[in-house]
């Protein structure tokens, strides 16, 4: 029995759906309306309006009091302006994804040549065009950019913005942009390719890769739906209808699975009646005769062939499966997965159908082993060859580190991926990556031999990308995040904060005086900060690492004051006197005149580096930042309470004798 998929993305997108939504919500107000040129490219949606009184006109001028509905393919700016001289009342259904690169042209066509990826016979194309206030080159691929390279190399110093149709297929994008970079010095790139149609065409690809064949729908001067049915057309039989009857010409016997896909201008009626028509077309062909099924009972099946069976019996070593024929079918524990520990009962049931492949035939005992896990490296093989044309992103585990790099397996096929393409960093460990599941890209392949070339740090680059970008978005001053130190210089710690870096300067690690940040981080190490300054014309950010808290000033002025005496320890000498260390991030001075009681002609002849003395704050400038320490203060005290003990002492010696009586 065939299987009919239909793609999830299938049939309008946003900006099509709101410019019928806009037309119909017209319509039903009365109002006399008029589309100036096709709303959309799809003929039957067309006729519709033509039938509901909403023409296209080519020319503003026939609106004749008509409301004038701008289609979503957009219009150049100089006709806007012929609108406004005839008088028209305007309803713009432009699309948004379209304005939004009129906008980008226009701004940037002030200083620069526009390069536009897009067919120039196209609306859309030619809307854009007509917001260009300078020159600008359209071109439809990458081989067309190839046979105008000499015209490109005259703009290539030139300052030049690049912008994509909608419907540009991402592949030529890609490819595109990759012959611009090596022409033009000075390319400021827009993918303005609409993030619908980039979802489309990638399902459209992998729905082909799974399928017999694929259904297209869609008007055939629709660009979009062309580009789909060039998707397909390498993988499985590919056919491009505009809506049910068309699939009367086509012969759907024979394909088991079938995939279908829809333009961005098929209206969802039409994506219906195509499924409903092709469910019964399938129908009537597979309700076989008596004796063409007995004819079927007796094919002859060959060695590689694909056939759907069906489940009729576990055994612990091999399963039992009819497929449709004479031979009793079998697939031995071995070909139906690589697990050595699985079990049958929990991979199958009797009833499943399954997708498989022959691999012996055995006439004589009309036996047939086949195959599942095979298929599957082949379907395997087929996603991984054509991720090459998609960009899409594939999983897969590292299963062995090789001389020159590693080798990732990824449905069923090995994937080398060179040390250059493995990590961000050269100095990256490849035998971290051992049995790690890792993304990347496939960069290139060669089918004969059936080798592909992937990229781990492709997919880590778009990644980090993206976190950058999301960073810029958000961050402000004043934000904490946690990072890892990347790396030290001799001036301060390179932050990760997760796609982009910051640096701490040396003098925002520590309130003390280091020489070096490795004094207090390593690289490696996960760390707290805060953004202290930032620079986004630049893109250099500035971090704080040091805690207003741990402040050393905060704590002098929290646990000292003038006339407290403490123990400080000399740090350095100067002719007029020595520093001391309070608290760590603290020194204060000793002048030379306060060193002793008596006078002295160099610090160094009563204290020495590292000595560790008593002191009293005599002067406490938190403003400035400065303290001054005094010994000779304390000697003084205890000279003056010396020469106080004796006095006191000799008082209280004094005897006092009675005079006579004076009696």
């Amino acid at each position: 029995m065939s299987r009919i998929t239909i793609a999830k993305t299938a049939g309008f997108c946003f900006g099509v759906q709101r410019a019928v939504d806009m037309v119909f919500a017209l319509a039903e107000q009365d109002e006399p309306v008029c589309t100036l040129g096709e709303l959309i490219h799809n003929p039957q949606m067309v006729a519709e309006l033509q039938q509901r009184d909403i023409p296209a006109i080519t020319s503003p001028w026939e609106a004749g009091g008509r409301t004038v509905v701008i289609r979503s393919h957009g219009i150049a700016k100089a006709v806007y302006d012929e609108l406004q001289r005839a008088g028209c009342r305007v309803v713009d259904a432009t699309c948004p994804f379209v304005e939004k690169i009129h906008k980008i042209v226009q701004e940037r066509s002030k200083t620069d040549m526009i390069l536009i990826a897009g067919d120039i016979a196209h609306p859309e194309v030619q809307g854009i065009a007509g917001f260009c206030e300078g020159p600008y080159l359209a071109f439809k691929s990458a081989a067309e950019l190839d046979e105008r390279r000499q015209e490109l190399e005259k703009i290539g110093q030139k300052d030049c913005t690049v912008v994509a149709q909608t419907t540009f297929s991402t592949e030529e994008w890609q490819k595109s942009i990759e012959k611009l970079k090596k022409v033009c010095t000075n390319l400021k790139i827009f993918d303005t390719i609409c993030i619908a149609t980039e979802k489309r065409q990638k399902e459209a690809h992998a729905l082909a890769v799974q399928s017999d064949a694929m259904v297209v729908i869609g008007g055939r001067h629709s660009s979009n739906t062309q580009k789909l049915a060039q998707i397909c057309q390498p993988y499985c039989k590919t056919f491009f209808v505009e809506c049910a009857e068309d699939l009367h010409g086509c012969s759907l016997k024979g394909y088991t699975n079938i995939g279908v896909t829809a333009g961005a201008s098929t209206p969802a009626c039409i994506i219906k009646e195509v499924h409903k028509t092709m469910s019964e077309i399938l129908k009537d062909q597979e309700e076989l005769s008596f004796e063409e099924m007995l004819d079927q009972s007796f094919k002859t099946i060959y060695n590689r062939e694909k056939v759907t069976a069906v489940v009729t019996g576990l055994a612990p070593n091999e399963i039992s499966v009819d497929i449709g024929t004479k031979h009793a079918g079998y697939v031995p524990l071995s070909e139906l997965t690589d697990d050595p520990n699985a079990k049958v009962e929990d991979l199958v049931k009797v009833g499943d159908e399954l997708e498989l492949m022959v691999v012996r035939v055995n006439d004589v005992e009309g036996t047939v082993m086949l195959s599942k896990k095979r298929l599957d490296a082949i379907a395997g093989f087929e996603k991984v060859m054509g991720a090459v044309d998609t960009g899409e992103v594939l999983e897969g585990t590292v299963v062995e580190v090789i001389k020159g790099g590693v080798l990732a397996l990824t449905n069923g096929v090995k994937v080398f991926i060179p040390a250059s393409q493995a990590t961000l960093s050269r100095s990256d460990s490849l035998e971290d990556l051992l049995k790690k599941k890792v993304e990347f890209k496939i960069l290139e392949v060669n089918r004969q031999r059936k080798r592909a070339v992937g990229s781990i740090r492709a997919v880590l680059r778009e990644q980090r990308k993206a976190l950058e970008e999301q960073f810029w978005a958000s961050v402000e001053a004043g934000q904490e995040y946690t990072g890892v130190v990347k790396s030290l210089t001799s001036y301060g710690a390179f932050v990760n904060l997760g796609g982009v870096d910051g640096m701490i300067h040396i003098s925002e690690l520590s309130w003390n005086r280091i020489k070096h940040p490795s004094e207090v981080v390593n690289v490696g190490d996960t760390v707290k900060v805060y953004i202290k300054d930032i620079d986004k014309e630049n893109k250099k950010i500035s971090l704080g690492y040091k805690k207003a808290e741990d402040n050393p000033w905060e704590i002098m002025k929290k646990d000292y004051a003038v006339g407290t005496v403490c123990t400080v320890k000399v740090v350095s000498m100067t002719p007029f006197g020595a520093f001391a260390q309070i608290i760590p991030g603290v020194d204060g001075l000793i002048h030379i005149s306060q060193i002793s009681n008596e006078r002295i002609n160099k610090p160094s002849d009563v204290l020495s580096v590292g000595q560790e003395v008593q002191v009293k704050i005599t002067e406490l400038d938190l403003e400035k930042k400065r303290v001054s320490l005094s010994i000779r203060a304390l000697l003084e005290e205890a000279k003056a309470a010396e020469e106080a003990a004796p006095a006191e002492e000799a008082s209280s010696d004094v005897v006092y004798e009675a005079g006579p009586s004076e009696e």
